[in-house]
Parts: structure tokens; C-alpha cells; sequence
């Protein structure tokens, strides 16, 4: 499920008189750029390396934004800061311009390491090192193919790899209304869970779950405590076999109380904070399994299988995805959106003329 809006200028989305696509940059390729921790990114001509061999130059066609982009460059993120400028852009669907591996005009989905000396995805050209790089499928759109990228890992990995989720049991999804956990509803459900749960803070993205896959929604309040939370979990889902956390704090400590026995869970953010806290009787007495899962230490190649499976559903229009698509001039006022957690995929289009209209209160993206 595929929505492309408009989205008016605000008088900041490009850098002076920077042109729409990559037309008229005359030094290199079109890229934003981030100059220091903290700041928004701008737009300006960057200059690639040559290609060389096990290398390729790949045209970008779909650049999703996500929040490890927007983390990384805050300057917070645990595993990488960069003080030097730097292309953001973590994946990519593009069209091969020039390669060893693969044939030129064939459609790639690419991983990319940003960093001051590499180049991201959110640019017009993405130089790729060969092994970070995977056909795409006959037949699948390479918009929402790179929209599932991080993100159906992040959901489908922790899940079914991690968890080892069998059919039967009982999933909670701890930041179900973000894209990650979303699609880890669905994957949950066609998957064989018996029962699938939400959890999050908006009421009305809450609702927007049981019609793909989710069982019951619990939302989170902010007046409440542990023990409340706790009584509606389990009220919501009884004992639960696997939880997927991508809140950490009070919601995971209220989750591990109604775990089943040999629970699984697994974490993969910490919206709520960067601490937990969990009692030694209640994981030992119940022998619960924690771990974490971290996509930007996971290598592409393992997570090959895991894009099968979101790419085939994709095809087969089983697995759907909110996405909206933005030319990459007006990315300053994506960033800032993607923020506030619009409960949708923005989708980087950088010879586009598509624009991205953030949603309403009321969920909508009419103008």
C-alpha cells in the first residue's frame, strides 16, 4: 500500500538555489549533507570516488529515512558519531549505472555505510561496495523493496530468527505504530502467531493495527504505572511467548511480568529510554531468554532470507506498508517529520516530482 502526497515547500528544503534532481550540479553528484552532530541536513553537490573493481555506481531510485539516520546524525547513537560532513542515507533501491556484478539498468537493493569518508544513500548516485548489494525480484516495486528494507529485517529477524517464533504462540509488539513494528505485526500474524499485540502510544495508529494482522492494542499512558500496565497487558494478551521491544523501560519491565515461562524476548530500541529495570527472581524464575538485535552489525548476506520473505509477501500483496515519497530538495522538512514519528515509511525519490505531505492529526495526508 503505496501513498505519494504532496507536501508544500517551507521556504528551507534546499540550500539557496539548488536545482530539482540532479540537473545543473556541476560538481558532483546532488547529496545531503550533514555538517556536524545535531544539525538538519543540507543540500550540495558531492563529488563520488571513481568505481573500482568489487565496487557500484548505482542511480538512486528510493532512499527510505529512517530513525537510525536521524540518530546517527544527532551524535547520540551508541555505535557511530561523525564530526566530520558527511552523505546520510543507510539503503537504497537504485538502477545499475556501472558494474562488474551486476548488468547495467538491472535493479539493486544497496546498504550503505555512511560516514565522512563513504557516501550514503540520500544522494542522486551511490557508490556500493559489491557485497552490500542484492538483486531485487522480478515484479516487485522498488519503492516499498527499499521501504521493507530496515525495517522488515529489524521486525522479521528478531522475530523469526532470534525468537524462533512457532506457530501458536503469543507476540508482543512493544512501538507497534512505527514502521518496524507494523510490519512486525504482520509478520507475527503470517507467520502462524495464535495472538498478535500491539502496543504504543497513539490510540487512533493503534486501531489502524487490527485491520493487518493484530489481535488486541494496549496503549501507553503516560499517568500510568508498572502494575496498571502490567493488569492490561495481561488482560489484553495472557501469558506471552515472544515480545519484540523497541521501547525499553517501564513498558519492557511491565511486558517480562507477563511473559510464559521460557519467554523470548528481544529489544531493538529504547524509545523510552536507555534503562530497564529487571529483577535477577523474575528472569531466572521464569527463564527468560533477552537479546538484542542490531541490523547495522548484521551483515546483508544474512539478512537475505529475511528479504525474500518481505519481497515475495510485497508481490503477493500480503505484507503492506505506508509510504510516502518526497523529491530529495524537500528532505530538510521530511527530517524534521520523521522526527516526531509520522507512523509511516518516507521514501527519499530523488528525480521525483512526487511530494511529501506529512499526516494530520486525524491520520489523513489530504492537503
Amino acid at each position: 500500500m503505496q501513498a505519494q502526497d504532496d507536501f508544500p515547500d517551507d521556504g528551507a528544503s534546499a540550500t539557496g538555489s539548488a536545482p530539482r534532481g540532479s540537473a545543473g550540479v556541476r560538481d558532483g553528484v546532488l547529496a545531503a549533507i550533514i555538517d556536524a552532530p545535531g544539525a538538519v541536513p543540507r543540500l550540495g553537490p558531492v563529488a563520488l570516488p571513481p568505481r573500482t573493481p568489487g565496487t557500484t555506481l548505482v542511480a538512486v531510485v528510493a532512499a527510505p529515512l529512517n530513525p537510525l539516520d536521524l540518530l546517527i546524525a544527532s551524535g547520540t547513537f551508541h555505535s557511530a558519531r561523525h564530526e566530520a560532513p558527511y552523505v546520510p542515507g543507510s539503503e537504497c533501491a537504485g538502477v545499475v549505472l556501472d558494474s562488474d556484478a551486476y548488468p547495467p539498468g538491472s535493479l539493486v537493493y544497496a546498504e550503505c555505510h555512511a560516514s565522512p569518508a563513504t557516501p550514503g544513500a540520500l544522494a542522486t548516485q551511490a557508490l556500493v561496495v559489491d557485497e552490500d548489494l542484492l538483486p531485487l525480484p522480478d515484479g516487485v516495486d522498488p519503492v516499498l523493496a527499499a521501504a521493507v528494507g530496515n525495517s522488515g529485517t529489524a521486525a522479521f529477524m528478531p522475530l523469526v530468527e532470534n525468537a524462533g517464533l512457532r506457530p501458536g504462540e503469543t507476540v508482543l509488539v512493544l512501538g507497534a505504530t512505527g514502521a518496524v513494528g507494523q510490519l512486525a505485526v504482520q509478520v507475527a500474524h503470517r507467520r502462524g502467531a495464535g495472538r498478535v499485540i500491539g502496543v504504543a502510544r497513539d490510540r487512533a495508529a493503534l486501531e489502524r493495527l487490527l485491520a493487518i494482522g493484530a489481535d488486541a492494542v494496549v496503549d501507553l499512558r503516560g499517568d500510568e504505572g508498572e502494575d496498571e500496565l502490567a493488569a492490561r497487558l495481561l488482560a489484553a494478551a495472557g501469558p506471552v511467548d515472544v515480545v519484540l521491544d523497541g521501547v525499553y523501560g517501564m513498558a519492557l519491565q511491565a511486558a517480562l511480568r507477563v511473559c510464559a515461562p521460557r519467554a523470548r524476548v528481544v529489544n531493538i530500541g529504547n524509545l523510552a529510554g536507555p534503562t530497564a529495570q529487571i529483577p535477577a527472581g523474575l528472569l531466572r524464575g521464569k527463564q527468560l531468554t533477552l537479546s538484542g538485535f542490531a541490523g547495522l552489525h548484521t551483515p546483508l548476506r544474512d539478512k537475505r532470507t529475511a528479504l525474500t520473505w518481505l519481497w515475495t509477501a510485497l508481490t503477493r500483496g500480503e505484507l503492506h506498508i505506508q509510504v510516502r515519497t518526497c523529491p530529495l530538495e524537500d528532505l530538510p522538512s521530511a527530517w524534521r517529520a520523521q522526527a516526531f514519528s509520522p507512523h509511516a515509511k518516507c521514501v527519499i525519490a530523488p528525480d521525483s516530482t512526487s511530494r511529501w505531505r506529512p499526516p494530520r492529526e486525524d491520520g489523513s495526508t489530504r492537503p
